[in-house]
C-alpha cells in the first residue's frame, strides 16, 4: 500500500533533512519530492521562518532555524501520542490528510 503524506509531515521532514544544512537539490531528492513541490514548501517554510538561507557560497545552503526545530518537536510530539494511541496513522492518507506527496 502506497503511503502518503500531509502538508505538515513534508515540512517537518525537509525540516529535518537541512538541520544541519542542506542543498536545494538534497532536500528535493531526500524528501521525495518534485521541483515544484520542493519551490512551493520552501517559499513556505522561508516565509514562516522555520528554514534560512544561506547565499554567502556558491550555493545557497537551507538551514532550520530554532523557530523550525520547534515546529519539529511539536510535530514528533503531536505524531507521537496519536501513534501511541493506535487509532492513526497520519502518514497514511485518510480523510484528515490533503493527499499531498
Amino acid at each position: 500500500m502506497r503511503k502518503y503524506r500531509n502538508r505538515l509531515c513534508i515540512m517537518a521532514e525537509m525540516l529535518e533533512i537541512a538541520k544541519g544544512g542542506a542543498l536545494k537539490t538534497q532536500i528535493m531528492y531526500k524528501a521525495n519530492l518534485s521541483f515544484a513541490q520542493l519551490n512551493e514548501y520552501l517559499s513556505l517554510l522561508l516565509k514562516t521562518e522555520l528554514l534560512e538561507n544561506d547565499n554567502k557560497s556558491e550555493k545557497t545552503v537551507y538551514k532550520t532555524t530554532a523557530k523550525g526545530l520547534h515546529y519539529i518537536q511539536g510535530h514528533n510530539d503531536i505524531t507521537g501520542l496519536l501513534d501511541r494511541e493506535g487509532k492513526w496513522n497520519i502518514h497514511e492518507r485518510n480523510g484528515l490528510t490533503s493527499g499531498s506527496k
